[in-house]
This record gives structure tokens, sequence and C-alpha cells, in this order.
């Protein structure tokens, strides 16, 4: 296959968003909206991206300014298609092969789409190849005017065409393939004389067309594929169209699903083979999840790395955690950033971890803070039981050493150590080092006073 290089659209703001972000940046399953559009391409087989970029370009440059592939051209004042792929010429100067333009805001379309599409137009030797698709209603997109033979002669938009060509329902997708030798010089000679006052990137084909080039239509038969996003609505729609791509594929690689409608899993989500995910679940982020997890109703987990054998139990929310094998977590546990968990620790309910690294076997079952602690094996929290991490000014560890026992109600004002094989009896507020094998007990002595309450009645 010839050379590919990418252009993709995204200057404009999308006032239709009504949104301070500007509209190829909006989240869209996980990655810009932008992202989309950008990774199929080179899926694809582009070599290099060109994005055209105005309003609030300082943030899609921050976005990918990590990756090499991609290079940027301005387009200061939005004046039109046309004018937008004008703007690339310096970037893509001596590129010879095929140039695929994209648009930034139609992210739906497949990498298997593309290169379908790209593979037709190299082996038509056309100028130019545009990709269509049939609508039952097409209002607002640019008609494809054909010839006898089935040649594409112009495309017109919704504004300019003329009552015959309305009902015209093969309509422009925004996506093409050009020759790159033809593209640079054709679109420096465009006019601007339409109802816009834009350059339109469709004239072109008038250009090819009057130079004896061919011009073909690619059409693909899922209208959903081009759609653009123009709105919160069709954002909305887009991504329950990317969660069924994603959830389809999990299933087909060996990932039960109870209901896929219901189960909100972003892109780059890695899930094993027989882990089961309930209703109401939100993956997201770098996720890995390992083999034969249970995933139950409305957890939230983000950015997390989880072993095989893991039961997730229901409204358990997790965060840049990383977590062993045969761990049960919840339900409704909290685990933040930074938390560690070996190889068959119990998290129970109403159990908050931050910053922590909890060694294999150990458990801390129920109504329990740990912050900022480091905790052996085999060690028990019991219910209630806090680390004081903050003095008001600086952050301190706790160290629970392993087979240390933990009673209910347990206080440890950091920095502080317990010492291996110990015994912090319920109650007691630990302020001192703990050595090992001992009873750490700080509670003042009972005291019954009888026939206390008859007297005060």
């Amino acid at each position: 296959m010839a050379k590919v290089a990418a252009i993709v659209l995204a200057a404009g703001k999308g006032t239709r968003m009504k949104s301070e972000l500007v509209k190829v940046m909006h989240p869209l399953s996980g990655m810009p909206m932008i992202s989309w559009p950008v990774n199929v391409a080179r899926e694809a087989g582009a070599a290099v991206i060109t994005l055209v970029v105005g309003h609030q370009s300082e943030k899609v440059r921050e976005f990918f300014a990590d990756q090499g592939d991609i290079v940027f051209a301005s387009q200061e004042e939005q004046l039109g298609t046309g004018h937008a792929v004008a703007c690339c010429s310096e970037a893509l100067s001596g590129f010879t092969g095929t140039i695929l333009i994209l648009c930034g805001d139609v992210p739906l379309i497949t990498p298997e789409t593309l290169q379908t599409f790209l593979d037709y137009h190299q082996r038509q030797l056309a100028a130019v190849t545009v990709l269509t698709t049939c609508m039952d209603n097409p209002y607002g997109y640019g008609r494809v005017i054909k010839d006898a033979a089935g040649h594409v002669t112009e495309i017109v938009e919704e504004k300019d065409a003329s009552a015959e060509q309305r009902q015209i329902n093969e309509i422009n997708s925004g996506i093409y393939c050009v020759d790159a030798g033809f593209l640079f010089t054709a679109v420096a000679d465009l006019k601007n004389d339409n109802a816009q006052k834009e350059y339109y990137l469709t004239d072109i084909i008038k250009t090819a067309v009057a130079e004896r080039r061919t011009c073909c239509a690619f059409p693909i038969a899922d209208p959903m594929e081009v759609m653009g996003v123009n709105d919160r609505v069709q954002l909305a729609e887009a991504g329950r169209i990317i969660r069924v791509r994603i959830n389809k594929a999990l299933m087909v690689a060996g990932t039960t699903i109870i209901d896929p409608e219901a189960t909100y899993i972003d892109h780059g989500v890695v899930v094993g083979r027989d882990t089961t995910i309930y209703p109401n679940v939100c993956i997201s982020g770098d996720t890995v999840i390992g083999d034969n997890c249970v995933i139950e109703s409305s957890a939230v987990i983000k950015g997390c790395k989880v072993g095989d054998c893991v039961t997730i139990k229901a409204g358990s929310v997790m965060e840049d955690s990383v977590i062993g094998n045969t761990v049960a977590i919840g339900p409704m546990a909290h685990l933040r950033s930074g938390t560690e968990l070996g190889d068959e620790v119990k998290i129970g309910n109403f159990v908050e971890t931050k910053k922590i690294v909890m060694g294999a076997g150990s458990k801390a079952s129920h109504l329990t803070y740990l912050g900022d602690a480091t905790i052996g094996s085999h060690v028990n929290i019991g219910c209630g039981t806090i680390t004081c991490n903050y003095d008001g000014v600086k952050k301190h560890r706790t160290v629970i050493e392993d087979d240390v026992f933990v009673g209910s109600d347990v206080q440890f004002v950091a920095p502080v150590t317990i010492g291996r094989n110990s015994l912090v009896a319920a109650g007691t507020t630990v302020t001192a080092d703990v050595p090992p094998d001992s009873l750490a007990i700080a509670r003042a002595p009972q005291v019954n006073k009888e026939g206390w309450t008859l007297r005060k009645k």
C-alpha cells in the first residue's frame, strides 16, 4: 500500500455543546473525542497525523504533546474545511502518497472501514474518493452528485442544493482520500462564492473533474459510523455505541457481562476470562482485571490493577490501587489512591484505605479508616480502628508488623510502630511504639457504682 498521512480537522469551537471546553476535547468513553479518529487513522496505517487546531488549541496540543507521530497546523480563523486543509500544506510539505482526511467530531468510524476505504481509493487510482452513506433523512448533509458511470462529479451543500438535488439520499461523510500531489494545489485555488462564504473542501472535486481526474464514492452501510457529534445528545449516543462495541469485544473474549446496556467500561480497560460483571458497574482508566473475578453491582473502579479470583462487592469504589489474588473487597468499601493489597486480603464494608500497603492474609472487616500505613501479613484490624495520620501540618505513617491483632475502636496516633505478634486491646489509643510480642492497653479502669441510677432518679 502507498504511503498514508492523515489530516484531522479539529479547529472549531462547537458552540452547540454549550460548553467552555472545545468540542473535540469532550470525554467519550475514556478519551477526548478527537482521540478516536486519531487512533483509527493510526490503525489504518497513517504514518503521520496532522491535527488542524484553532479554538483552545493549547488544550489539544498539550494532550498530544508526547505523541511523536502528531504534528499541528494552526487555523486561526475558521474559513471552512478547504481553508483548514490548506493550513496543512507546510506541515505536509514534500509528502507523496495518499492523504486521509478525517473530522475530529466524527468518532465512530472504525479502522476496518478506513482500511477498506484506503485500499479502494488506491486500486481506483483516484484523485479523490469520498466516503459516503445513504440516509433516510439526509437534511443538513452535502449531497453526492454522480455521472452515469457512477463517478462523483460534485458535492452540493444543503444550503446550495436545488430542490431536485435535495432528494438525493447519498451524503458526504466529510471523510476523504486524496492524492497528496493534487490536494494542496487544488485547495490553494478554492473560491468562497457560496451561501456560507466559506472555502469548501468539497469543491476540489470540481477541480478534479475539470482536469479529467477520477473521483470516486465509497459507500458504507452503517450511517452511524459517520455520525457527527455536535451537541451533548449526540455525544451520549456516540458513547452508547462505543460501549456496545467495548462490551461485545469483552464478552467475545470470555468476560460475562450480565447486562451490557447497563455496564460502563471505558476504552483501554482489560478484563480477564470468566470474570463476571454485574449491572451499573463503571470501570475506567488503565484498569486491568484478572481472571475469575466477580464485580458486583454499582462498583466504581478507576485505574486499578486487580489480580485473579477477586470479589468486589456491591457499591465499592476503588481508584489507583493494586489488588492481589483472592481478595475480597466491600460491600461499600472505598480504596483511595496508593492502596496495595496482598493476596487473600479482606477489606470489608465501610472500610476506607489510602496510601497503604497490606500484606497477605490480613483483614479489616468493617468500619475502619487506614491511611498512610504499612501493614504486615496476617494482621487483624478490629472494627472502628483508625490511623490518625495527620497532625494538622504533616502526614505521618503507621507501621503494623506481621501477626498483630488489633481490637475494636483503636486509634493509632502516627508516627507509631507496632511490633510483630503483638496485641492491641480494644479501645486503646496508641501514642508510642509497641515492642514485638507485647500487649498494648491504654484505657482507664472500669468503675461500677452500684445503685447510682436509683439515687439519680
